[in-house]
């Protein structure tokens, strides 16, 4: 076995983003890109030389090939052991747990999160730190800057590791142990909640529907669900890893899990639904003819979260993303504990775990997880509800609706503008930017502005300080609106536009969101110009 050093020169656009490097796949199997990228991450965070490292991903395509890379090029530069997940497969959740627990000092995660996969779609590799989380701003701005001057690379010429078996190898002085993907993320579970609890709720007739996308989640839900729990067989369905992930969308919401919320919506539905993403980091929660948006479901979790064995001492406080809707908020007030409003990125609730001051934290784009981990977990999540729901009894609406007559209800919508022109939404974002300062007071689709800023946050742990984190404007009756370019897709830009209102009165909980949020969505258009600046009528995706 040899070690190469190979001569190269910078590649533009390897900056990471909220979630690592995304690009699409025929890009990173272009020359030199992978391992530019992944030299990079090895020199910005301090070399290999005597490291551990936790490595695997999503099953989608090319996942396999950049493996075997990355591996070669960690051995080539002096790392001492990288756990492997089996056939190079982990959840991101699973593979936080493992640099936890192994003591780790990162992990590479090759994925590209919900969005599509196969040789014409997308690819992603993120690295995460020794605290499982994914690396904090400072950490990829150190990774952005090796990319930009980059000249040369060292990989070892060998054989490919068999990544079928689980057990002990070496790639040259580089021990390689490749590990069950589930087994410790399964143990793990078993220790949060009251498997007892849901298995009983499971043998009572309680009937469960997991959708796993054909993703990285369905080796976890068959041994999880219909192993350790009991649920019959065909509870999990897509439950396969597919490199292009059955042809589909890997994103668990209602427009590209339509399968599952026809049959929750339908005469004969189970009881309680699911669905995971591409690397098994975010969820979908719907009950019998009862869906729960992201934000809701943080809510409910925190309100309930004693039900549950490993929270049963209480919630040392929340956290949420900045464009996830308030309702979380107000149970952290009645709760008594500390609430946190983030930029969006699961990075920036690491510190906030890390001290002890936030349990729970989530996002509104299907994602929840709390301290066992420092990513989103979509099975944690699934677990969670159905922990709630067996020692409560109730039906996923009934505990739905319970919560919205307690704390009221966040009417809430996302609209993503998919592949706009990168300058078109560069433009209206500065135009907005521009006027911020002048909207209070003016009156748009009938509705008065009462507020307006672009989000900036102070970490409450360490003064770190992010800035240009998303426009919010504050309108009258407890509405807001939120846009922000959004940095997880590949082709041009995607303009995510999020809307809200609050609703307190008894007889008006059960609208049609899209109904109760008419106005905030014209007052947004008005606003903003997002017809004008887009070119479109209405986004292509509503959540």
């Amino acid at each position: 076995m040899q070690i190469h050093t190979v001569k190269t020169t910078p590649i533009e656009g390897q900056k990471p983003g909220t979630s690592g490097l995304r690009k699409k796949t025929a890009v990173f199997m272009g020359p030199h890109y992978l391992e530019n990228f992944i030299q990079s991450v090895i020199t910005g965070t301090g070399g290999a030389q005597g490291k551990t490292y936790v490595l695997g991903g999503d099953g989608r395509y090319f996942n396999d090939r950049a493996a075997q890379v990355i591996l070669r090029m960690l051995a080539a530069q002096g790392a001492m052991k990288v756990i492997v997940g089996q056939n190079a497969l982990l959840s991101t959740p699973a593979a936080s747990h493992l640099i936890r627990k192994r003591g780790a000092d990162g992990g590479f995660i090759m994925s590209a999160s919900h969005n599509p996969g196969g040789p014409n779609e997308d690819f992603g590799v993120k690295f995460n730190g020794p605290n499982g989380g994914p690396a904090p701003e400072g950490m990829t701005a150190k990774m952005y800057e090796e990319t930009t001057r980059i000249t040369e690379y060292k990989i070892l010429d060998a054989q490919d590791v068999d990544f079928s078996g689980v057990g002990t190898q070496k790639l040259g002085e580089l021990e390689v142990e490749v590990v069950d993907p589930v087994a410790d993320y399964a143990a793990m579970m078993e220790d949060l909640f009251d498997f007892d609890k849901i298995r009983a709720l499971l043998a009572g007739g309680f009937t469960m529907r997991f959708d796993a996308m054909h993703a990285v989640t369905g080796p976890y839900a068959k041994a999880i669900f219909e192993g350790a729990l009991g649920a019959p067989e065909g509870s999990v369905i897509n439950a396969v890893p597919s490199p292009d992930f059955g042809g589909g969308h890997p994103d668990p919401n209602p427009i590209w899990a339509k399968p599952l919320m026809d049959e929750m919506f339908g005469p004969d539905a189970p009881d309680f639904g699911a669905a995971s993403d591409g690397d098994g980091d975010r969820n979908m929660i719907v009950g019998r003819g009862a869906y729960v948006t992201p934000s809701d479901s943080l809510a409910v979790l925190a309100a309930n979260a004693t039900l549950a064995p490993a929270y049963k001492g209480g919630l040392a406080g929340v956290a949420r993303s900045m464009p996830t809707s308030g309702a979380t908020d107000r149970v952290a007030e009645a709760l008594g504990i500390e609430c946190h409003e983030t930029p969006t990125g699961w990075k920036f609730f690491g510190n906030l775990l890390d001290a002890g001051r936030a349990t729970l934290c989530g996002e509104e784009s299907a994602g929840t997880g709390s301290d066992h981990v420092r990513e989103k977990d979509g099975v944690w999540a699934v677990l969670f509800w159905l922990n709630i729901l067996a020692e409560t009894g109730q039906s996923v609406g009934a505990l739905l609706e319970a919560h919205w007559r307690k704390f009221g209800r966040n009417y809430y919508s996302r609209h993503d503008y998919e592949a706009v022109d990168s300058a078109a939404a560069n433009t209206l974002v500065e135009e907005l930017r521009a006027k911020l300062d002048d909207l209070p007071g003016q009156s748009f689709a009938g509705l008065t502005v009462e507020g307006a800023d672009e989000f900036a946050y102070t970490d409450p742990t360490d003064g770190s300080v992010s800035e240009g984190q998303g426009i919010r404007i504050m309108l009258e009756g407890g509405r807001r609106i939120v846009l922000r370019l959004s940095g997880t897709g590949t082709d041009g830009a995607t303009l995510r536009v999020y809307l809200e209102r609050l609703e307190t009165r008894p007889d008006h909980l059960d609208h049609d969101p899209q109904e109760a949020l008419a106005d905030v969505i014209a007052a947004a258009d008005a606003i903003a110009g997002i017809t004008r600046h887009t070119g479109r009528d209405a986004p292509d995706v509503r959540t």
